[in-house]
């Protein structure tokens, strides 16, 4: 008898699915337990709330009767969010990969073993044949009769599938090797090499942002800055990036905040939906930049994608919601694409012709013809034109509002809040806005009121229900927001907090061999456990376990940790001169760890530490933390505790481990770190 077994699951995506004719099952127990009984395969379904075509895919076969008695006949049906078991998706992705020799991406269409051997997969299928692709009732019978007929061939695969799994992630390490500045000229050179010139962005369409990348080529620029031929190229990289962006409809020009990527080279047309972590991610990279340039467009930028964030993205409770939904009413974009009758009949006919001018509506239709707002011209010398389009896009918002409104996956990711909580505390100190600060501070508190718990993290909560070990990506992305975030507001129970995150990294998911697993050493015994150095959609959890473990070590002193981050640098060594362009992160790092990080503490009272924190953190230095802790702040770890206040404001400047005179003076301490970037 048919029973879909997702109705009493947490992901919004399952919930999708609850209803299907098709016999779901989550992973886990009951259904490995199924197929082995039964006999039958595994078909293996990924995907998430947010993804257009698992929606396709979806209403065309799991929502099909006769599709679905197929499944239910021939297969064990199991639904996976990709967003709640990152570690099945990275693993299965892989495989898919490696099986078929295509791409990878979502939905993920898997055939497994009952012992969880993939044997065949791909992507979207479609209810008929079309594109070259075959139709999905038709490929399941066939997967089905080779299953059962096939068993040696199966067995072959899944043996040589297991060896290259073994195989992906070793790098040739030798004793010998010296850390040094090799990976980040050639990361310097790859990020040229596929940078365009015209646009912005690094490869051609679709386009996705890379806030790494961008990091990556301020840090180079600011690294160059006192030489006599600074890196002007690179800072032109990440400039001209972010200026396309924030023009171009990835960016929502009435409601603030980025979609997934563009499908065109011109940042035009995007992918509508709305992901959290490109959103704290992009947050944190346009705040960086206008703290490096000045740029007032970006700090507009970090502003409103702040300001989305709090306002559509934020629980009561204070952590962050998932995604909103390419689609609404059936349709991909239809939230946010205009008749240009609409708009003439919102506005006044001064408004208008300006604001049609600056963001393409005198132009032809550019969306299934609609119009997707992006900013084809500059904005207006006369202020009075500029406040004009700034009403337009007012009354244009709030016309929106009252539409049908994209699904809202309202699931909280620890590791997704961890990239908000990082962003808006950056955003909060650039802006000086306490706002910012507060929210971040809320989130972190929402973290560890519900998701940290006996001195572990969990990785997913909704409607009360906290659940699933976390991974790496959740522990060393919240440690490295809370190390930002304490350079905002010194709160010493964040501190330990960030101690306690690293002591279970490096119990739990340490390598010997240095780095990082993806999943703990009691984690679920899965048929491989995955260890990673690349950037994906996500930050390396290797690159940001480095750096966290490089930055806490020299905050603290604590050589353990900088031990650690040198023992993931040089395990990854090999692997970042191979492939540079898509391993940001742990260059960043290794830029922290060969800087010898510079750490200012400042001590005194709340309002006076706070403010020469502000003029001395003014400044870019991306491998400086300032932190503001009040006299009479409690708890606090030896090596902070014996830098005291006195009667005076006193400044603490340590580069690496060793560490300068108290200076109690504030144009002493400026003149300091501007004498240190002169050498």
């Amino acid at each position: 008898m048919q029973r879909n077994r997702l109705a009493a699951e947490t992901s919004p995506y399952l919930l999708q699915h609850a209803d299907n004719p098709v016999d779901w099952y989550p992973w886990g127990s009951e259904a490995l337990a199924a197929a082995k009984r039964d006999n039958k395969p595994i078909l293996l379904s990924v995907g998430y709330s947010a993804c257009h075509w698992c929606h396709v895919m979806a209403h065309e076969s799991f929502a099909d009767p006769a599709t679905a008695a197929v499944m239910n006949r021939l297969f064990v049906n199991i639904k996976v969010d990709r967003e709640e078991r990152p570690d099945l998706d990275k693993i299965y992705q892989v495989a898919q990969q490696l099986i078929t020799r295509h791409a990878g991406g979502w939905p993920l269409t898997m055939f497994l073993t009952p012992d969880q051997q993939p044997f065949f997969g791909g992507t979207y299928f479609p209810r008929e044949p079309r594109h070259g692709l075959p139709a999905f009732r038709d490929l399941i019978e066939r997967v089905a009769e080779y299953f059962h007929g096939q068993t040696a061939a199966i067995d072959a695969q899944n043996a040589a599938l297991l060896r290259a799994f073994e195989q992906l992630h070793l790098r040739p390490v030798t004793d010998s090797v010296v850390l040094d500045d090799a990976p980040l000229r050639q990361a310097r050179g790859a990020l040229e090499q596929v940078f365009d010139s015209r646009h912005g962005g690094f490869g051609r369409a679709p386009k996705f942002p890379n806030a790494q990348a961008v990091e990556r080529c301020l840090r180079q620029w600011y690294a160059t800055s006192q030489q006599p031929a600074p890196d002007l190229k690179a800072l032109y990289m990440a400039s001209l990036t972010l200026t396309r962006m924030a023009e171009g409809g990835i960016y929502d020009q009435l409601g603030g905040g980025f979609s997934r990527y563009s499908v065109d080279d011109f940042w035009m047309i995007p992918h509508f939906e709305k992901m959290l972590y490109d959103n704290g991610l992009l947050l944190h990279a346009y705040a960086e930049a206008a703290l490096a340039t000045g740029e007032a467009l970006y700090s507009r930028v970090a502003g409103e994608t702040a300001d989305w964030l709090l306002a559509d993205m934020r629980s009561p409770q204070g952590g962050f919601y998932s995604s909103l939904d390419a689609d609404s009413e059936g349709h991909e974009g239809k939230f946010y694409v205009w008749r240009r009758d609409e708009v003439q009949a919102l506005l006044t006919a001064v408004e208008y012709p300006l604001f049609a001018k600056r963001f393409g509506l005198d132009r032809d239709a550019n969306f299934e013809g609609a119009w997707h707002l992006h900013a084809c011209a500059p904005l207006p010398d006369e202020a009075a034109d500029g406040a004009a389009i700034d009403a337009a896009r007012r009354k244009l918002k709030t016309a929106r509002n009252r539409r049908v409104w994209p699904g809202r996956d309202d699931k909280i990711l620890t590791s997704w809040n961890a990239l908000v909580i990082k962003g808006l505390a950056l955003a909060g100190r650039m802006l000086q806005r306490a706002d910012l600060t507060d929210a971040a501070c809320a989130a972190v508190d929402f973290i560890r009121e519900n998701l940290w718990r006996d001195g572990r993290l969990l990785a997913t909560y909704k409607d009360g229900k906290a659940h699933l070990p976390a991974y790496v990506d959740d522990y060393a992305f919240l440690a490295d927001a809370l190390l930002e975030l304490l350079q905002n507001r010194w709160r010493s129970s964040d501190l330990r907090f960030a101690e306690a995150l690293v002591e279970v990294m490096l119990d739990k998911f340490q390598d010997a061999d240095g780095g990082f697993y993806f999943t703990a050493s009691d984690h679920e015994r899965l048929i491989h456990r995955s260890k990673s150095w690349d950037d994906d959609s996500l930050p390396s959890g290797n690159g940001v376990a480095a750096q966290v473990l490089c930055r806490l070590g020299y905050l603290l002193g604590e050589l353990r940790y900088l031990e650690a981050a040198e023992r993931t640098l040089v395990a990854a060594s090999t692997a970042m001169l191979e492939h540079p362009r898509s391993m940001m992160s742990l260059m960043n790092a290794l830029d922290d760890f060969l800087a010898s990080m510079q750490i200012i503490i400042i001590r005194g009272t709340p309002a006076e530490a706070g403010r020469w924190a502000r003029e001395v953190g003014a400044l870019y230095a991306p491998s400086r933390m300032i932190f503001a802790i009040p006299d009479d702040a409690a708890d606090l770890p030896p090596a902070l505790a014996a830098r005291a206040g006195g009667p005076d404001t006193t400044a603490y400047v340590c580069t690496g481990m060793t560490c300068a005179a108290p200076i109690a003076d504030l144009r002493t301490l400026a003149a300091a770190l501007v004498a240190r970037r002169s050498l």
